[in-house]
């Protein structure tokens, strides 16, 4: 976004001002740096402070080469506080509304470089960038980036976890037995990542970290895709199917399963995120010139994960639509099962957004409504499908499903189309 008029005006008196910030962004999160009382008194006017976590410079110093300019570039960038924000549709708007990024020349990152009016009225206006911007270095930037990208893995994995108890109280003793006997294939996978990660939250060694879980990244994806396919079995159990007794077990069966499945990749995903925080923590602490490349390729990788899983819980939920469609026309005769249908759909719907929110995936769908008995009771074509079924059967007692209407008077109505009572 361009400054306005009013923002470039302030440009010139962008030194002059309280206090300067810079802010930096990967499109997943938020830096914010700058001197410490500055970026406190930023995210505080943007009701941000409490959700904003410490994001260490320190490791900067691995990405800069030597040299009396990187040296004093480098000691100025140590001096600066920053704060990291996973960007949420309510963060993203806040930061917009306090004014715009910009794109810089490292692929992937915005920047923009506000000042702060006065403690008065506490606006923050666009200014300038200039020499004070230490943090454009685009060595500088390179880093940024990469701690920024580990930042998210972070947070994803923290939603992660959150999401993995949830489902836990929701899965019966069978169901949970299920799910663990398959996250067994990777017990031992995720006992090097954890021992990595409390290791690394020490200080420990990026080289001996990396060591212990090099080897453990094919373990997952093997059991990852398994869910995948799992998931997309679920798809197929509905296929087909147009008797609502049917589509109801079957999709009593996949709100089931997919609990099982879902909190399957919810545990895959979390390991991932943390293997990558350690991969880039290597890559940082041995070859820095790789770490823009390794940064850009981790975030193609995550996107390629998300792409996976919305091409599948997509197609889940589409099936799982088409059979409500058919169970709402078919109120009339099986209430009771038409109900069913729809909330095995929506409970998988809901706990479907519960996996994407933590991926960054929003919700666009709403909550399918069972038609109500009175309603389709009024409705021609609900009476025509009522009427042919009962014809078909010669259902004995429809009278009692469909209150004073008999066989024949659904028959009538199957064949003119009038309403009752018309």
């Amino acid at each position: 976004m361009s400054a306005g008029p009013d923002t470039l005006a302030q440009g010139t008196k962008g030194r002059e001002m309280a206090g300067e910030i810079e802010l930096f962004s990967d499109g997943d999160g938020v830096v914010v740096a700058g001197d410490r009382s500055a970026v406190e008194r930023f995210l505080d006017h943007a009701g941000l402070l409490m959700q904003a976590q410490e994001f260490g410079l320190g490791k900067l110093s691995n990405v800069l080469k030597t040299g009396a300019d990187v040296a004093k570039t480098a000691s100025g960038v140590m001096e600066q506080s920053a704060r990291y924000l996973k960007l949420t549709p309510e963060s993203a708007k806040r930061l917009k509304d306090a004014g715009g990024l910009m794109k810089t020349k490292t692929e992937g990152i915005s920047h923009a470089m506000l000042g702060e009016t006065g403690k008065q009225s506490l606006k923050w206006l666009q200014v300038d960038d200039g020499p004070a911007s230490l943090l454009t270095n685009p060595a500088v930037l390179s880093g940024v980036g990469g701690l920024m990208s580990q930042f998210a893995q972070q947070a994803e994995a923290q939603e992660l976890k959150a999401l993995l108890v949830r489902i836990d109280e929701k899965l019966d003793d069978v169901r949970r037995a299920q799910r663990d006997a398959v996250l067994a294939k990777m017990k031992s996978a995720a006992a090097a990542i954890e021992e990595a990660m409390t290791i690394r939250e020490h200080g420990g060694d990026p080289k001996t970290l990396w060591d212990k879980v090099s080897g453990v990244s094919e373990t997952i994806l093997n059991v990852q895709e398994e869910a995948l396919l799992a998931l997309r079995a679920l798809a197929d159990k509905v296929d087909g199917k147009s008797k609502t007794g049917e589509l109801k077990k079957a999709t009593q069966e996949i709100a089931r399963e997919a609990a099982i499945q879902l909190s399957i990749l919810a545990r895959c995903f979390e390991l991932q995120d943390e293997f990558r925080v350690v991969e880039l923590d290597h890559v940082l602490a041995t070859a820095p010139d790789n770490l823009e490349g390794h940064r850009l390729g981790v975030a193609d990788a995550r996107e390629i994960r998300r792409a996976s899983v919305l091409q599948n819980t997509e197609r889940l939920m589409a099936q799982m639509d088409a059979a409500g469609g058919i169970a709402n026309e078919n109120v009339m005769l099986h209430a009771r099962a038409a109900r069913s249908v729809i909330d095995s759909l929506n409970s998988t719907a809901a706990l479907v957004d519960e996996f994407h929110a933590p991926l960054g995936i929003e919700s666009t769908r709403d909550a399918l409504s069972a038609t109500p008995w009175r309603d389709a009771f009024r409705d021609p074509e609900q009476l025509k499908i009522a009427g042919k079924e009962a014809g078909q059967k010669a259902l004995i007692g429809v009278g009692a499903a469909v209150g004073a209407l008999g066989v024949s008077a659904l028959a009538v109505v199957a064949k003119n189309g009038s309403k009752p009572g018309a």
